[in-house]
């Protein structure tokens, strides 16, 4: 079996009430500016999720190209999406909040502030001495703003970057840190303990005691878009208080939060061997499906699937195959013809930037 290539985030999934307005507001704050692909169509390979029945949806891949991943911003349409029964707290299972990096952590804040964005807390230390705080969306999804002054793909003045990561609860840390670490690369242990954290107080629950670990790809991956996500961190939380819940318990993929985290990656059959090897097997196949055709996407093309993490958190991986580069031009880049561990130019990857969305 050839290794497969996992080339970084390429996007988390957030379920919204509406993609426009969800899409102006991470516009203006957390700079997701530029429009990959949008489509308006049912989603029909997603049974499992969906309660078996497929669904007509709004979704549209948002980037910002000061570099991270972007957000799949995506919304049913064909039915009502639905919130979770009860407040979502640190460390119930699955994903909690995601994760953007800035380059002044208090200027954030500040900026912030003055806009009248809901805060979690004020800026605080975390665990590595990284200083960093949490903020509120439009709909109560919470992100957390991390210092981090690594070079950036490209410097468009915005208070933060794309995706850097994600913070997840899970029910036994030895099992998730194995997980992420053996099929997603996740093998630089930054940080592991157990406590009373302070810059957790303002968050539900954040003044209970955790086990807690964060883990780092180490910005060592390959492929076309790797130099634009660069490197990416998944924090993981163990509550030692109380019984956590399944975030998405009762709901469907799709419903309101974050739904999914979303790998670009090249080598889909290699990868379906190694996480059958693994014991997380793919639960949704697109290539399955379609017989090894390229699943459309309106303005891109390529093949998804799924796997669940220890605790049913949806991981998704894309192998693109087409994806418009200057699409008011009618330009496409074909990915299938060009060496998967060679990152593209820098400029192919920018001239994304043409495609601006203008809401």
């Amino acid at each position: 079996m050839s290794n497969p290539i996992i080339s970084g985030i390429q996007q988390v999934g957030v379920g919204v009430k509406n993609v426009y307005e969800a899409w102006r507001w991470y516009k203006k704050y957390f700079g997701y500016d530029v429009r990959v692909f949008e489509e308006a169509a049912p989603a029909n390979y997603m049974l499992p999720y969906t309660g078996g029945e497929s669904r007509e949806r709004h979704a549209a891949l948002a980037l910002n190209l000061q570099g991270g991943g972007g957000f799949e911003i995506w919304q049913y349409t064909s039915r009502t999406p639905q919130p979770p029964k009860e407040e979502i707290q640190l460390g119930d299972l699955g994903f909690f909040c995601g994760k953007l990096r800035t380059q002044d952590a208090l200027g954030t804040y500040e900026f912030f502030k003055s806009e009248n964005v809901d805060l979690v807390d004020s800026p605080r230390l975390d665990p590595r001495g990284n200083l960093h705080f949490y903020v509120r969306d439009l709909y109560g999804n919470i992100f957390d703003i991390l210092e981090n002054k690594n070079p950036w793909f490209k410097h468009e003045q915005k208070h933060t970057g794309g995706t850097f990561g994600v913070s997840i609860g899970c029910s036994d840390l030895e099992k998730s840190i194995a997980f992420y670490k053996e099929i997603l690369g996740y093998d630089k242990l930054i940080y592991r303990g157990e406590g009373l954290y302070d810059d957790l107080n303002g968050l539900p629950s954040g003044k209970k005691e955790f086990k807690r670990a964060i883990l780092s790809d180490g910005g060592k991956r390959s492929g076309a878009f790797s130099r634009m996500f660069g490197e990416s961190e998944v924090e993981l939380f163990e509550i030692q208080e109380g019984d956590p819940k399944s975030i998405f318990e009762g709901r469907f993929w799709g419903d309101l939060g974050f739904i999914h985290l979303c790998f670009d990656v090249s080598g889909m059959d290699s990868l379906r061997e190694l996480c059958n090897s693994k014991g997380h097997p793919f639960t949704v196949d697109s290539s399955e499906a379609l017989e090894g055709d390229s699943f459309d996407m309106g303005e891109a093309a390529g093949h998804f699937a799924y796997i669940e993490d220890p605790d049913g958190a949806l991981i998704e991986f894309v192998e693109t195959h087409k994806v418009p580069v200057m699409k008011k031009l009618g330009i496409y880049l074909n990915l299938k013809k060009r060496n998967p561990e060679k990152p593209l130019p820098n400029f192919v990857v920018k001239a994304l930037g043409m495609s601006r969305f203008k809401g």
